[in-house]
């Protein structure tokens, strides 16, 4: 029993069975249903310890009454005459369980909310006793089954707001006979079937959210005879057909939402007459055809998105009068022509989206000129001209993305005084002359891709002092000069790119590195030596300066950097041998040094699994990786460059290493020939002490860098541990220390007796996880060490993360981990998911897409950063290739706002919800009682967080 809740039994245990001995007293002590319900309600439910924390049993008082105490407790409202209750607010309690039969007691109640915990199972019939509510708000719980019949008995109610639950089945079609109904919301189940036509009698109502399901069928024309209907959202199901021309009858309407639901045909011309109209989204949808003139008479309209169509034709040139027009997308449809002169006028414009279109002409001037502009991407059409001078008027534009059109002539000067701006992407134009200084000091930049343009000149030094650049991709340039003296010491920058771009002179000393993941330098005219201070880069993931002119050694400081994954080296006049030291990396996984000058043999160790054509045209390397024997003096000679003092007599070394591969090669018989005959007599080996069965040898461990330990010691480890770090639908995973004292995490698959476990899904989604994390390197993304398997178990091996997952984090029971869990923390968080994300989006060939992003797949490591774990239904997702399929753990986020479109980031309710369309949303969770949110960039691959509310 809970001790919290222990005395209040007995209190009540008290009151019902002492009642027959005060019978004969003069003190009648009369207990009220009101506080039997309650303490139902408390004793019934569990959450955390302030849930109901006020919530104390009265003691009677000296003539018999209770004072009706209950009527102070927190969520109680009472009436002030009768003292029944009247107003229970339950809201974010995080309570779970069930509702006890005893609410029923509260036959006063006008008002119930129960929104934001954890309730489960069926929902409780006796609510629909509570006969006087007029507000039911159920919202973000689990409650699931089928919608139970008796709703109709509330006949007084105005709101039901059952918003994200579990429910499934038809829509209750009695709902209809709630005549005093004004706001209904069935959003983000697993509702099935039609929208009752019925719903087209509720005559008060003025609000439907039916959207996140599974509905399906013509949507009903008699929704479009409701007199009072403000608010229509009904998106995210599968409708067939188009919108009823009956809707433009909705004379009062005022948010309409039907996006994401496989309609298809011309757009309905008729929803021009809906003069109150603010919002209009359509977007992902089958509509065909032009965008109705009609639409220039929607004089309220603020928010219209179109996306995602087959739309033809041009933007009407009425739209230059929408004057209270805010957000305007049109990406990806068929769309053509040039763009009305009216539009960069609009005095309220914020946010303007045409990209994937064929637009052509130039831009209209004046865009920006109104002061307000925040966002515009225009990205992957035919515009031609210059760029508007005033886009960032205002001082308010964050993100400007250009890229892929036929933009000439020079940046506007005016833009690097935006101070606002932190995405500009203007790769694939033909813009000139010489990038202006300014960029800089600009305190908000975060990502700049000035890539495959045509710009000349000196790349600017102040590049190497902005505060917060991350990411600088100058490539495919005609610059005809050298590199700023000071770029690596930019302070926060972590992959810069000048490939390509005519760049001369000699590579600047490495001082100041400090957060650089990825350098590309290839294809210039570089020359000189690789400066030897390179290992002050202690972050360096990846390194290219193939095909230039560099000479001299290769640096062996560079095999010493902790996280160096993939080399480039190819074709220069790189001279010497290829140091020893290399040969000890544990994460180098390429290295490529062909068409070189070098000598000597090729390092042991990770390199034989290398490929060859990575050495290829340096007749002076040998070794097995290029099948070429090393004679004692090419060995002798690398030696003596690895600075080993050592002087060996040719015929003794050349003994001691035929006398020491002899000594191995017998030995690995001997162990093999024993392996086989244990097995034989006692089977195979059980990897978890017989938790989960016999898997059968032998053991393969495929690995993605170097690795300390072997298959034999993960399996004996496993043996003998029983800390579990977690458990998925997929498998255990467990805590492991290695015989070399390295702790990893092991994810184990569950084996083919797990009673509900799909052999074939599961084997899927462990190729899914291999293939991606195999070849993905990046700080915010868990490194997978390798893999163990044999004919019937599989296991992964991971990096360990001490700090486990941020849903450990946001709901552990330590109260001083969760006392770490502060703004400034997930703030931090929230970044380093936004970064791995735009890495995965952007960075990736092919891109991949994660599909199951949630706290408990966030990790953390001894510092708290972010590493995205879990891709067992991660998809590799080609350049032309879409996806629509939903996978993983499903939430539907309602489009309070027009949608972002890859990475929308809410520090909120940390609970994974329903319907989570591919990996747009990332529940992350809140901070005690107060809630968080922050936007980490639209358009995918965010690099900043704005904190929007708390």
């Amino acid at each position: 029993m809970n001790k919290s809740t222990s005395p209040f039994l007995v209190h009540t245990f008290l009151l019902l069975f002492l009642l027959p001995f005060f019978a004969f007293s003069s003190l009648a002590l009369k207990v009220s249903p009101q506080l039997l319900s309650l303490i139902s309600l408390k004793t019934s439910l569990s959450g955390s310890p302030s849930a109901f924390q006020d919530w104390k049993v009265p003691v009677a008082t000296a003539d018999g009454q209770n004072d009706a105490v209950w009527c102070s407790w927190s969520g109680v409202v009472c009436d002030n005459t009768t003292a029944q209750v009247i107003s229970l607010d339950l809201s974010h309690r995080n309570l779970t369980g069930r509702l006890p039969q005893q609410i029923r007691y509260l036959s006063s109640l006008l008002y119930l909310n129960l929104s934001r915990n954890s309730l489960e199972g069926s929902f409780p019939t006796s609510v629909f006793d509570l006969t006087k509510l007029t507000t039911l708000d159920i919202s973000h719980n689990s409650f699931d089954s089928s919608f139970p019949p008796g709703i109709s008995k509330l006949k007084f109610l105005k709101v039901l707001n059952a918003f994200s639950n579990n429910f499934e089945g038809l829509l209750p079609s009695e709902v209809a006979r709630l005549r005093f109904l004004e706001e209904l919301n069935f959003g983000g189940s697993y509702f099935e079937g039609e929208i009752p036509a019925a719903y087209g009698g509720l005559q008060r109502l003025k609000f439907i959210h039916l959207a996140g399901n599974v509905l399906e069928g013509d949507l009903p024309p008699r929704l479009g005879l409701l007199p009072e209907l403000q608010h229509i959202e009904i998106g995210y199901n599968q409708f067939t057909g188009n919108i009823p021309s009956e809707f433009s009858l909705l004379s009062n309407l005022q948010y309409l939402d039907v996006s994401n639901c496989s309609l298809s045909g011309s757009l309905p011309q008729e929803l021009g007459n809906l003069t109150k109209l603010e919002t209009l989204f359509l977007f992902l949808n089958g509509f065909t055809g032009e965008i109705p003139e009609s639409y220039s008479n929607l004089r309220a309209l603020k928010s219209l998105d179109l996306s995602s169509n087959q739309l033809s034709g041009s933007i009407p040139s009425g739209f230059s009068s929408l004057k209270n027009l805010k957000w305007l997308s049109l990406i990806s449809n068929n769309l053509s022509g040039e763009i009305p002169e009216g539009i960069g006028e609009l005095p309220e414009l914020t946010t303007f989206l045409l990209w994937n279109n064929n637009f052509t002409g130039v831009l209209p001037q004046r865009l920006g000129s109104n002061g307000k502009l925040e966002t515009m991407d225009v990205s992957n059409n035919s515009f031609t001209g210059t760029i508007p001078p005033s886009l960032c008027h205002g001082n308010k534009l964050y993100k400007l993305i250009l890229f892929s059109n036929m933009f000439e002539g020079e940046l506007p000067k005016s833009l690097t005084s935006c101070d606002s701006l932190w995405r500009f992407r203007i790769q694939n134009n033909r813009l000139n002359g010489t990038i202006p200084l300014g960029f800089g000091s600009l305190r908000n930049l975060t990502y700049v891709d000035l890539s495959n343009n045509r710009f000349t000149d000196q790349i600017p030094a102040d590049f190497a002092t902005a505060p917060v650049l991350q990411y600088l991709n100058l490539s495919s340039n005609s610059f005809h000069s050298r590199l700023p003296e000071n770029i690596w010491k930019a302070p926060n920058l972590q992959i810069f790119s000048a490939s390509s771009s005519n760049l001369i002179g000699e590579i600047p000393n490495y001082v100041g590195c400090k957060s650089f993941y990825k350098i590309e330098l290839q294809g210039n005219s570089l020359n000189g030596t690789i400066p030897w201070d390179i290992g002050h880069c202690e972050k360096l993931l990846c390194l290219n300066f193939s095909q230039n002119h560099l000479s001299g050694i290769i640096p062996w400081e560079i095999s010493t950097l902790p996280s160096i994954a993939d080399v480039d080296l190819s074709h220069n006049l790189l001279t010497g041998t290829i140091p020893s030291d290399f040969g000890s990396s544990k994460t180098i996984t390429t290295f490529n040094v062909s068409y070189n000058q070098l000598i000597g043999p090729i390092p042991s160790g990770s390199f034989a699994h290398l490929n060859p054509s990575f050495f290829s045209s340096n007749e002076g390397l040998c070794g097995d990786v290029v099948a070429r024997p090393c004679n004692s003096d090419a060995a002798r000679e690398a030696d003596l460059d690895a600075r080993h003092n050592e002087q060996r007599p040719k015929k003794t070394a050349g003994a001691i290493v035929w006398i020491m591969a002899a000594a191995i090669g017998v030995g690995f018989f001997v162990l093999v020939a024993a392996t086989r005959c244990f097995q034989k007599n006692y089977g195979g080996s059980r990897v978890d002490g017989g938790r989960g069965g016999g898997e059968i040898g032998p053991w393969k461990l495929t690995a993605f860098q170097r690795l300390n330990f072997t298959a034999d010691d993960v399996v004996e480890c496993l043996s003998k541990t029983d800390n579990i770090l977690g458990m998925g639908s997929t498998g255990t995973v467990y805590k492991a220390e290695m015989p070399n004292g390295e702790i990893i995490a092991v994810k184990k698959l569950w084996g083919k007796n797990k009673e509900n476990g799909k052999i074939r899904r599961r084997k899927s989604g462990v190729l899914a996880e291999v293939d991606v994390l195999g070849n993905v390197r990046h700080r915010n993304i868990v490194r997978l060490l390798g893999c163990c398997s044999n004919r019937e178990c599989t296991m992964l091996l991971y990096e360990y993360m001490p700090n486990g997952s941020l849903d450990d984090l946001l709901h552990g029971g330590d109260k001083t981990t969760n006392a770490a869990a502060e703004w400034t923390a997930l703030y931090q968080i929230a970044i380093g998911v936004a970064q791995g994300i735009c890495y995965l989006h952007h960075d990736c060939d092919p891109v991949i897409v994660h599909r199951d992003l949630k706290p408990s797949n966030i990790l953390l490591d001894a510092d708290f950063e972010a590493r995205v774990a879990d891709f067992g239904v991660a998809k590799l997702i080609q350049t032309d290739e879409s996806m629509s399929v939903v996978a993983g753990s499903y939430g539907y986020i309602a489009p309070d706002r027009p949608p972002m479109r890859d990475v929308l980031l809410i520090l909120q309710e940390a609970k994974p919800k329903r319907k989570t369309i591919g990996d747009s949303v990332i529940v992350l969770g809140n901070v005690g009682d107060v809630n968080f949110e922050a936007v980490c960039g639209a358009d995918g691959d965010a690099v900043k967080c704005q904190k929007i509310g708390a």
